[in-house]
């Protein structure tokens, strides 16, 4: 296991700008309701399974954050992202065994869903009358399909979706979770693929009716978010193995970054994608080595969540292992 000396602890600064942070977000809404949602589904995982060992649990996060720039918001900086890899990779987790916090951006890629169309609430249902909806029959098997496994997952408990608009939402939730998994030791998984904004306007400074365009242009400055990845890997869940992703469009530094990233927050794997290439293929970046994962061209359909999540069941399990002896 990692150790926990006084050397890993957060520097002073860093702690003083991560509990400015928190301080002065707005309260997270429905906050005592996630913390139940929490408990509930850490302890099910915590004694079902049937050999007696604490069951597997990640958080996977996906899809972007956004920066208010209004209290009353109107306009906002959003970092982009489909959510589709974190959605795709929920799937694969479930079906290597997992249990799955699915910590999402509202409006983005679901699990279970990348096969239905753009809007499939319009192009996979037809009104046969003016009382009745049923299934387009082109649609009938990719939406059976797809409600069939969302309801197993989420009914049998192996799946707790939890969502997040802005940057203050999804900071404090991932604290919730993080402090929640923190019981599973080295069982917990933290897969961040959420796009996280790294700057944000501070609440007690933000104007909070709508920015009038008459005022001229905008001139605004814009804090830099403290980065959590540090205080989660040594204090919210010192124990769990903890998975980053860095995305970059200028390949030349992208590996750099890359290693930076796993160094400076001691996270175990960094997974580098570079933004025109990223459905196409990423580069792990671990302590001891770089490994390229592609997605497999001879299968129609095939993507690179797949072999990348069984890379990293392979060294979660080995993390275990290791962790146990």
């Amino acid at each position: 296991m990692d150790s926990m000396n006084g050397t890993d602890n957060v520097p002073e600064t860093a702690t003083l700008k991560i509990k400015a942070f928190f301080e002065s977000a707005p309260p997270l809404k429905d906050a005592a309701e996630i913390e139940t949602k929490l408990k509930e589904f850490v302890d099910r995982n915590s004694s079902s399974s049937e050999n007696g060992k604490i069951n597997r649990v990640v958080c996977v996060t996906s899809g972007g954050t956004t920066v208010p720039l209004e209290k009353r918001c109107v306009r906002y900086i959003d970092n982009f992202s489909s959510g589709h890899r974190g959605a795709a990779s929920t799937e694969y987790f479930l079906k290597a065994g997992y249990s799955v916090i699915f910590l999402y951006r509202r409006g983005t890629c679901q699990p279970f869903c990348r096969s239905l169309p753009d809007d499939p609430l319009l192009e996979c249902f037809t009104s046969t009358d003016h009382s009745s909806i049923q299934v387009d029959p082109s649609h009938a098997e990719v939406v059976k399909r797809a409600i069939s496994e969302n309801r197993s997952a989420v009914n049998g408990g192996f799946l707790l979706k939890l969502p997040f608009t802005t940057i203050f939402e999804y900071l404090q939730i991932l604290r919730l979770i993080a402090v929640s998994l923190r019981s599973l030791g080295p069982s917990a998984m933290f897969y961040l693929a959420a796009a996280v904004s790294d700057f944000y306007v501070p609440w007690e400074s933000m104007t909070v009716h709508k920015i009038q365009s008459g005022s001229g242009p905008l001139d605004m400055r814009l804090a830099q978010v403290p980065k959590m990845l540090y205080v989660l890997r040594n204090e919210w869940a010192p124990v769990a193995f903890c998975i980053s992703f860095k995305l970059e469009t200028d390949t030349d530094i992208l590996l750099g970054k890359a290693d930076m990233a796993l160094k400076k927050y001691k996270m175990h794997m960094v997974v580098a994608n570079e933004l025109s290439t990223r459905k196409e293929e990423v580069i792990v970046v671990t302590e001891q080595e770089q490994i390229t994962v592609c997605r497999d061209k001879t299968q129609a359909g095939a993507d690179v969540e797949d072999p990348l999540t069984t890379l990293v069941v392979d060294r979660h399990s080995a993390y275990i292992k290791h962790s146990d002896a």
